[in-house]
């Protein structure tokens, strides 16, 4: 069921988040310890960054080889440093093509978007409901055929649709509004999302049954004493704290946190 990670904070590299810690997403890649279904994460990865200095839209690099058989990555990631990250393993769900249009983070303009969870029978279920309630644009944005990327769209519709209400709200909104849906299609929803657009973290821990996809935050840990780190499982041992069940996480770069339950 998939595995992310996002980081907010002090300039890092990426392999110091990607590669060092001792559960990193490459250990977890292969060898995870609190996942739902699936037993490996080796249907592709993706990780997205800000520019240090200039107020540009993000980078993404993206592949469909587990992550441990891309050999451009390790070098990679010796070179680039960033003060926002957003990183994910993939356990594709069957029935999904295994391409780069279905791959994350998936990019707004100046939002990265990576999704743990599943919307159960989702072609059976809310893929028509969900595409009949995106704007013009949102739906031509449109280039995969995922859950993951149509959640996505149904959050940018939402905000879009309200202006004035905060990238919170629009989340806590559409979440209930998938809840509604997900019960009148006798399905199901999980939800672990994090949104950013590199200088704050959204991040929800969601299921319309319990328990929902694991979801953790450290704070100024001893490994990262001037950032936050939101991850799917642990990556070392240290103070971190499980998210509650149906909550939305929201930090900025000052590492004030607020959590808000749906």
């Amino acid at each position: 069921m998939c595995r992310l990670l996002a980081y907010l904070g002090s300039p890092v590299s990426l392999e110091a988040l990607l590669y060092q810690p001792e559960h990193s997403l490459i250990v977890q890649s292969y060898q995870p310890r609190e996942m739902l279904s699936g037993v490996v994460n080796a249907d592709g990865f993706g990780v997205g960054w800000y520019h240090l200095q200039k107020d540009t839209e993000p980078f993404i690099y993206k592949n469909t080889l587990p992550i441990w058989n891309d050999i451009n990555l390790p070098s990679l990631s010796r070179y680039v440093e960033s003060d926002c990250i957003l990183a994910y393993i993939r356990s594709a769900t069957p029935g999904q093509a295994l391409d780069f249009c279905n791959s994350q983070p998936f990019q707004y303009q100046r939002l990265l978007f990576i999704h743990n969870g599943r919307i159960d029978k989702f072609r059976q279920t809310l893929y028509r409901p969900l595409r009949n309630q995106l704007g013009d644009e949102i739906y031509q944005w449109l280039g995969g055929t995922t859950d993951s990327e149509h959640i996505f769209a149904f959050v940018l519709s939402q905000w879009q649709a309200h202006p004035s209400k905060s990238l919170e709200q629009a989340l806590h909104v559409a979440l209930l509004k998938l809840a509604e849906m997900a019960q009148s299609y006798s399905t199901y929803v999980y939800a672990n999302i994090v949104i950013s657009d590199g200088k704050r973290l959204v991040a929800s821990r969601f299921g319309t049954k319990s328990p929902a996809p694991s979801l953790y935050w450290t704070v100024k840990d001893v490994n990262f004493p001037n950032a936050i780190v939101i991850a799917s499982e642990p990556l070392f041992v240290g103070n971190w704290n499980s998210c509650p069940e149906n909550s939305i996480i929201s930090v900025g770069k000052d590492c004030d946190i607020r959590i808000e339950q749906i």
